[in-house]
């Protein structure tokens, strides 16, 4: 190996970053413009906040303050001051509600979309910058405001290609566990934290692997040991009651409310369910279905910034891979009542709710789940290049058709019309367009129908009748290029 050889860089992306192509941006384009346009409709305002936000910004975002870049990406400034990259919409949300208060209308109900980035250990579906797409209102504490978070929620999720039992989101309360744990003598918060995250995994460990986490800890498969909330036996089955207490098939949202009511739930609990009951009028009020909104009291967030309603989008979409095997997504998206976030730049508190999905996420689950055709990117016709004697003629052309709003591009590279015809066939050109010598001469122009030849193609398993029936072709007077082309396209 020579050394300007081995000195050479390896080309490769970083990991859990990934490179999109058109189809993969395509979708998400699609799915970000759809959302918008109702949320927009719903009476939220597009904000953008910076890509990066001082690391002291995120707060509680951030595993360790003394290490500032663990979690996030961060950066020292010229002035010594720590950044990071936006680790999700919330926290700059927070920032920009606290640093424009007295200018802002209240409620500020705001919408964001765009990357996040996470510094966090990469792996099959998990990346370290991916888009998502946010819905927040700041200054309202009425469960209505969840309320409409939530039903807008739905209505953004079918905007982008889920209909309806396609998607369920669920809805709790931090406060029913609140309750619980006051009513048991749990005041540590460290030990509450942790019997919420073993809750969390309910759905993936049952009820024997919650209590375990419940107790001591529990030994999974591959050996690891998870040291548990080590909460007391009478607290254990208490909680197991109260999961239990909702678990019958087929009850509605108010159905649920009136089967949890039966646990010791305290004060905190109590006042839980009277704001899920709040929610349930609003919801229904505005028609959302209830298998487009459930209750359902396992769903807990273990993020520390949710003060009251949670919920968590579901996936119920049938997802397989590119092996045809069957995959669950399971959760696109989340949120919740945050009512702490703003006091941390104020002092004082300024209740908050919203709803974030992931765009990329969803996108993939959409793709797996057979309905990337539309994403599919459509490229321009392409015209063919014989001579360069004759180049005046094909840039005429091209120019034409781009004048006519028709996307086209002349083929510049260096190859005959075999590969140039395989060149706009991977480019998913709709049309070739041919001025060979006899066309110019004649006044007239080929274009061939690369659509309807993909087409024939695709229908076609026989070779002889392959060659018997060519895909479709037309040589045209010259000046009905772009009505033909037009045709062809739409």
């Amino acid at each position: 190996m020579t050394d300007e050889a081995s000195n050479r860089p390896e080309a490769r992306a970083p990991r859990g970053f990934a490179d999109r192509r058109g189809r993969d941006l395509t979708a998400e384009r699609r799915i970000v413009a759809r959302v918008s346009e109702v949320y927009e409709r719903w009476g939220f305002e597009a904000l953008e906040t910076p890509a990066f936000e001082y690391a002291d910004a995120l707060g509680k975002f951030l595993p360790d303050a003394d290490r500032p870049n663990e979690g996030v990406f961060a950066l020292q400034d010229d002035d010594d001051q720590w950044m990071a990259l936006r680790y999700d919409h919330t926290a700059p949300l927070a920032r920009f509600a606290a640093q424009n208060w007295e200018t802002l209308p209240k409620p500020f109900r705001r919408y964001a979309y765009g990357p996040v980035w996470r510094n966090e250990k990469p792996g099959p579906g998990r990346f370290r910058e991916f888009w998502q797409c946010d819905a927040d209102t700041v200054g309202s504490d009425r469960p209505e405001a969840d309320a409409e978070i939530i039903a807008m929620g739905c209505e953004g999720l079918r905007a982008a290609g889920l209909a309806a039992g396609q998607a369920v989101i669920r809805v709790s309360n931090r406060k029913l566990f609140d309750g619980l744990f006051d009513a048991g003598g749990i005041a540590d918060p460290v030990q509450r934290l942790t019997a919420l995250r073993a809750v969390d995994k309910y759905d993936r460990l049952g009820v024997e692997g919650v209590r375990l986490l419940l107790g001591e800890g529990r030994l999974d498969e591959s050996g690891d040991y998870t040291k548990g909330a080590n909460l007391p036996a009478s607290v254990i089955g208490a909680i197991e009651a109260f999961l239990a207490s909702a678990e019958t098939p087929g009850l509605s949202r108010a159905g649920v409310l009136d089967a949890v009511s039966g646990a010791a739930l305290g004060a905190a609990g109590e006042e839980a369910l009277k704001e899920l009951a709040a929610i349930d009028r609003a919801l229904t009020a505005m028609g959302v279905a209830q298998d487009d909104v459930r209750f359902d009291p396992t769903i807990v967030r273990g993020l520390e910034y949710y003060t009251g309603a949670v919920f968590e989008a579901e996936l119920l979409l049938d997802t397989k891979d590119e092996k045809g095997r069957a995959v669950r997504f399971g959760s696109i998206g989340g949120g919740g009542r945050y009512d702490d976030l703003v006091s941390r730049f104020t002092g004082q508190s300024t209740p908050a709710t919203g709803f974030s999905f992931g765009v990329s996420r969803l996108a993939s689950a959409l793709r797996a789940a057979g309905r990337g055709a539309e994403d599919a990117t459509r490229g321009p016709v392409v015209v063919i290049v014989f001579s360069e004697d004759d180049m005046q003629h094909y840039l005429d052309a091209v120019s034409e058709l781009r004048a006519a709003g028709i996307a086209a591009e002349l083929y510049l590279g260096r190859a005959g019309m075999k590969a140039q015809m395989k060149y706009a066939d991977r480019r998913g050109a709709p049309a070739a367009v041919i001025l060979g010598g006899d066309e110019i001469a004649a006044g007239q122009v080929t274009i061939k129908d690369l659509d309807a030849g993909r087409a024939r193609a695709a229908a076609i398993a026989d070779n002889d009748a392959w060659k018997a029936e060519r895909p479709g072709q037309q040589t045209v007077a010259r000046d009905q290029l772009v009505a033909v082309v037009r045709s062809i396209i739409e």
